[in-house]
């Protein structure tokens, strides 16, 4: 049921976009103010959830169980794994980020007969995330050819890398030519799909997911989508597009006639995602920048690292006193305990009988 509600959310704002343009002629509405509104929301958003989780007080390391931390000199740390250097940590985050490192260990459990434990590697998990963004932050490098003139060069090199494969027929008989094939689009799709086949697959994963784990990938599939329709299926006017968008950039909208209400469809699902962003776990890719267990050293065998705030002495309650507490309630309900309880004294007894 998630994920058809997800999936109604995402065509519902589509034929919104479409009738709103096609039908009520709302093009200022869905083609300046809600764009405009919309990146606005994300930056607002996105610098206000940094700014929060930069305020969050971390007084101590928290090390990961990933590596050796260094200690003796006889005993061989993880100088990446469990870094006590700050420039460990950089290599760290370098590899977490381009390579996403931790999801590349990630591991899954299943029961088989018996019941035995199995553990097992999820490297598609890992292939099928890396290709994802990859090819996402390619789709929007490549789609700087809208907002900028005359396009940088290294954004014509991009897009030529990315359409290597063109199908093409030219005999003195026959021409026949199609755009050229922009990888990134078709792998974006496709591993949106799969993430979201996955998460229908997987019993337990699908137990977990959420509408709120649906909507985003159907709302990428839906980008993908009415961006492939625009390039190999509908015509659109790419020139009053150019135009449109580079008003948009510029601070001087422009809406030149003629323009598809599919482009305003696209364009309104680019918009959602914007502002969809801040509020949603999308934000992981600001968020694990501040993550302590990534972009921490563990030098906590090294260096005594005091509360900051911890001005004022404070009375503690050892274990010690704890158990000369509650020592007796402990034995009785069978607790080990370090000092074991003083035998009474008979003598006492036997004297209180016989008076």
């Amino acid at each position: 049921m998630n994920v058809i509600i997800s999936l109604l959310a995402v065509i519902v704002l589509g034929v919104i976009a479409y009738v709103g343009v096609e039908g009520a002629g709302l093009r200022v509405l869905f083609g300046v103010i809600i764009p405009y509104a919309a990146v606005l929301t994300f930056f607002v958003g996105m610098v206000y959830r940094v700014i929060d989780w930069a305020k969050s007080p971390v007084p101590f390391r928290i090390p990961t169980t990933a590596g050796q931390e260094k200690s003796m000199p006889w005993i061989k740390p993880q100088p990446i794994e469990n870094p006590s250097t700050r420039g460990g940590a950089i290599v760290r985050m370098i590899l977490e980020v381009a390579l996403f490192r931790s999801l590349f260990r990630n591991m899954k459990l299943d029961f088989r007969q018996g019941p035995k434990v199995r553990y097992s590697s999820e490297k598609f998990l890992w292939l099928f995330a890396i290709l994802f963004h990859y090819s996402f932050l390619v789709t929007l490098l490549r789609h700087l050819r809208f907002f900028t003139d005359p396009i940088p060069a290294w954004v014509v090199g991009l897009e030529s890398i990315d359409s290597m494969f063109k199908v093409e027929v030219m005999t003195p008989v026959i021409e026949i030519g199609l755009p050229a094939l922009l990888l990134s689009g078709l792998v974006l799709g496709g591993m949106a799909t799969l993430l979201l086949v996955r998460r229908l697959w997987i019993p337990q994963v699908r137990y977990i997911s959420l509408p709120a784990d649906y909507f985003p990938l159907w709302l990428i599939i839906g980008i993908a989508i009415t961006g492939i329709l625009m390039r190999y299926v509908i015509r659109v006017d790419v020139v009053g597009i150019k135009e449109l968008t580079m008003g948009l950039a510029t601070l001087s909208p422009a809406l030149p006639d003629g323009v598809s209400g599919w482009f305003f469809v696209h364009l309104f699902l680019v918009s959602v995602l914007f502002a969809y962003f801040p509020f949603s776990k999308l934000t992981h890719m600001a968020g694990v920048f501040l993550s302590p267990t990534r972009n921490l050293v563990n030098n906590s065998r090294a260096v005594r690292h005091v509360n900051p705030w911890m001005t004022e002495p404070v009375k503690y309650h050892t274990y010690a006193a704890y158990e000369d507490d509650f020592r007796e309630l402990m034995v009785e309900a069978g607790l080990p305990v370090d000092k074991e309880l003083e035998p009474e004294d008979e003598s006492a007894d036997d004297k209180g009988e016989k008076e």
